[in-house]
């Protein structure tokens, strides 16, 4: 398939065009391709490993959620130079997609992550520039925080810490993945009973045990893998292309 009607699909699929996100992100292409594309790998970072293993793995693009300019404007010197030329020397575009990806209704990570958990959805919050990232919705007859910390890490395939700071009984619970505990007082507003996510700072711990919610931390990384893949199976549903998911897990 042509490269080009690859970024125009994903670009219209994804909402991409005018959606508000970090100046960083950078959403859409990044690096340019080879003309046609049979092979796409997904991953959730634009890392050099990761880019080294889409070389050896044969794509012709690579999809990410973090992209190669997380730091802002930079040299093309050192590593950047070294992911860049890797990328066009292995004929690889690149292709980035950070918070349409997260906060898409189909193939978003937040979504994806409250479908798995059994949340019956409700609405939408996490609001961003005027764009809500996460969603909420109901656990049916609701679950202890410790017991949904279970399930979540089967989910993830991983350790979740608990904040408890919410009720004994958890029945609605919000998700914004990634670095979601910006948005707690938000989901306190909401009346939440919990928020999941995946990382939380010093400050934040307090903001939960005060305002009365438990926030469930699987990681930045496990709970954003959801998007990406759902994204390349839908390129392999709707266009017919092989895909495959590079793993590079960072414990955080």
């Amino acid at each position: 398939m042509k490269v080009e009607s690859i970024f125009q699909y994903l670009d219209g699929f994804l909402l991409v065009d005018g959606y508000p996100d970090y100046t960083q992100a950078l959403n859409g292409v990044q690096v340019d391709g080879p003309q046609e594309v049979n092979h796409v790998a997904v991953a959730v970072d634009a890392s050099e490993e990761t880019i080294n293993e889409a070389v050896n793995v044969g794509a012709d693009l690579l999809i990410v959620h973090h992209g190669l300019f997380w730091k802002g404007l930079q040299p093309v010197t050192g590593r950047y130079f070294r992911k860049i030329r890797k990328l066009m020397e292995g004929g690889i575009a690149l292709y980035s997609c950070h918070l349409p990806l997260d906060s898409h209704p189909e193939v978003g990570n937040c979504s994806l992550l409250a479908k798995s958990l059994g949340l019956e959805i409700e609405g939408r919050f996490g609001d961003h520039q005027g764009v809500n990232v996460g969603c909420w919705g109901r656990k049916d007859g609701g679950a202890e925080p410790a017991v949904l910390a279970k399930e979540l890490e089967v989910i993830l395939n991983g350790p979740v810490r608990v904040v408890k700071g919410g009720p004994e009984v958890i029945e609605k619970v919000g998700v914004v993945t990634g670095a979601g505990a910006s948005f707690i007082e938000e989901s306190v507003a909401l009346g939440l009973d919990a928020l999941v996510t995946g990382e939380m700072n010093h400050a934040e711990y307090f903001d939960a045990i005060e305002l009365g919610i438990s926030v469930l931390l699987g990681g930045h990384y496990a709970t954003e893998t959801f998007g990406v893949k759902a994204l390349g199976a839908h390129l392999e549903e709707r266009f017919g292309l092989t895909w495959e998911f590079l793993e590079q897990p960072t414990g955080f």
